[in-house]
Parts: structure tokens; sequence; C-alpha cells
């Protein structure tokens, strides 16, 4: 069976020695050695001021908003996973869809401006598939409209876009380091932040809103443990071979497909890009599920990332994003992950050209 995606473990033995240092210490959770050494690491890595270890993706978008103090309008992208949009909804403000860049498949920001109304209090956008968001342009419009900015990097970890991470980008990116990822902790996430005040309101939001007997504000569990730490301090040392395996197959699978009728992601000048999916876009809804049926039948499972478009969930209230919903009905993430080889790359192509 080849999934879409297969989590990297590191060398056994690797781990074991981080975690027999966790039980040596018998320090499991609340900021231990492991969680400090793996934000610091990771820190430098990335060249940015305040990175904060979380419990996952999804609540570090609920911390992001609560600590922006966002009440009112979001306008965000349709083209995302769930989480984006259930964050917003779960701290009580109201979604509103600005429909995608067709090439980019990112929030569109010539069309973000005209969607501001008198309750917009902020912008949270996805890096899709690690492609940057017009982060120029979005800061033009969030400077003269006062709106705060929150971009939602769960792709985009080792990207590097104009000598930067795009992680340095808004007043906080979210991270996510979930197993599906191309760095992971198993279950986990990181806030990222320029701005040292709301790095303190983050780091007391991330554990009940208090430091010790210190109680300054209201705060919730985002921490993470000890052992989830020592996985991203055991996969790290791999990470740039990891990128270079995946650069190897993403170049492997474009060769096999770049003259067929179908379109393939495009990479701007100015971004390091980290590989982390593959989406073939093809033209109509009915040739996917033609080809994911026939790849199915070989033990070949790829994604439909994303599907549906989120304007159209069952729980929001419905505002047409024609680009968006067009992408999430014919885009698929093929395979890609270290341990695919070249023969299974080879089967999967020849099975897409076979039911075009």
């Amino acid at each position: 069976m080849i999934n879409v995606t297969r989590a990297y473990l590191p060398p056994l033995e690797r781990y074991q020695k981080l975690v027999r240092q966790v039980f040596d210490s018998g320090w499991l959770t609340n900021n231990g050695q492991m969680v400090k050494k793996l934000e610091s690491t990771l820190k430098q890595f990335l060249g940015v001021d305040h990175l904060f270890f979380c419990a996952n993706g999804t609540i570090t978008l609920q911390i992001a908003i609560k600590v922006l103090k966002l009440k009112g309008e979001i306008i965000t992208t349709p083209f995302s996973y769930v989480a984006t949009t259930n964050a917003i909804l779960w701290e009580n403000c109201r979604p509103v869809f600005v429909d995608i860049d067709p090439d980019t498949f990112c929030i569109d920001p010539a069309l973000i401006e005209q969607s501001i109304t008198s309750e917009t209090v902020g912008i949270l956008a996805t890096h899709v598939y690690g492609l940057p968001c017009n982060t120029e342009r979005i800061e033009e419009i969030s400077s003269k409209h006062n709106l705060k900015v929150i971009y939602d990097a769960a792709h985009a970890f080792g990207a590097v876009y104009k000598g930067k991470s795009l992680l340095n980008y808004g007043d906080i990116s979210s991270c996510s380091f979930h197993a599906t990822k191309i760095f992971h902790t198993i279950e986990g996430g990181a806030l990222i932040t320029r701005d040292a005040v709301l790095a303190h309101q983050i780091y007391l939001a991330r554990q009940f809103g208090h430091e010790y007997d210190n109680y300054e504000s209201v705060g919730v569990n985002g921490k993470n443990s000890e052992m989830h730490a020592a996985m991203g301090l055991a996969i790290f040392p791999d990470f740039d071979e990891i990128l270079l395996i995946r650069k190897a197959l993403f170049e492997e699978y474009t060769l096999r497909l770049k003259d067929l009728p179908i379109t393939l992601i495009q990479f701007p000048a100015d971004l390091q890009p980290n590989y982390a999916y593959y989406p073939v876009v093809f033209n109509s809804e009915d040739q996917l599920l033609r080809i994911v049926e026939a790849l199915n039948k070989n033990d070949i499972f790829p994604r439909r990332y994303f599907y549906p478009s989120l304007n159209k969930l069952p729980f929001v209230n419905y505002q047409p994003c024609p680009v968006s919903e067009r992408i999430a009905s014919t885009v698929l993430c093929l395979p890609l992950f270290c341990g695919l080889t070249v023969s299974q790359i080879d089967t999967i192509c020849i099975i897409i050209k076979d039911n075009l």
C-alpha cells in the first residue's frame, strides 16, 4: 500500500537516547529541558525571535486569535484544512471567505480590501503547499486598515521566502508538527512572533494564563510533552537530508508529468521550497475521480488536499469563491515521502497517463 504520506522516523537508538534522558530526569511535561532545547534549536534554524512549542497546530490558531484579542470578522481563505475555519468559529469570530489566486492557491490579496467592513478585525491566510502568500500586499492592506495578520503556516516549515523563513511573516505564524508533516513531533505545533509583548501573552495563554502562583490572564493547556519534543530533536538532524530526498522525488514526478495536459505546481523565483506536497490539478472532477479509482485499485491512496472548499462547509454561511471551488474539486496530492521509490513514482505516473 502506498499512502499519500508516511511519517519520517529517526533512528530508534537516537530517540531512545533522548527518551532515556527524560526518564532519568523524571520531568515529563511543563516546559522541561527537551521542550526548551527544541524551541531553542528551531528558533536558531528558522531565524525567528520567539517560538513556542504547542500541543498541535489547531490550538496554535486558537491561541493566536485569542492573544490578538480578535472579535468580529476575520478575512480568511476557503482553500485550507478545516482547522483554519474551525479555529475562527471556535473563538466566536466570523469567517469571511475571500477567493484564491489560481496560480499559488493562496488567498488573493486583490480581493481582500473589498471585503473589509467596519467589523473586520484580522486576516488569517494559509501558505498553501508551502507556497507563500503575497505577504507584501497583505502587510500593506493590514497596515492601512489596522488589521492583525495570522498566517496558517502548517505547510511552511523549511520554506525560505526572500531570504528568510516563511514563518517570519505576519503578527503571528502558526505551524503544525503533526506526523504527516515534513518535520514532526508526532503531534505538535508552534507559534512564532517577532513581538515581545505578544510572545509573553502566548507563553501565558499556552499554560493556563499563569506562571507558578502569578495569575495574569485567561489561558488553556496548549503545552506539549517531553516525549514529543524528543521526537522532534531526534528528527531534526536529518531535516536537510529529508528536504533533499523530497526534492529528488518531486523532480522525478515533474519529469514524468510535465508534458501531460494537467497543471503542476510552480514555485516563485524568490522561494526556496520545502517540497511538502505534490499537487496536480486535473481538468475536471470526473477526471480526478477516475484517476483516484484507478490508483486505489493498485493500492495507491492519494488525497484531495483540500476538499471541499471551506466556504461550502455545512456550518458556515455560503460565500461564493469560484476559483477555490474549482481547484478544490480538481486538485489531488500524490504520494510524497521519504522511502517512496522511483519505481513507485513510475507506476503512479503511468496510471495517471493511462486514465486522463
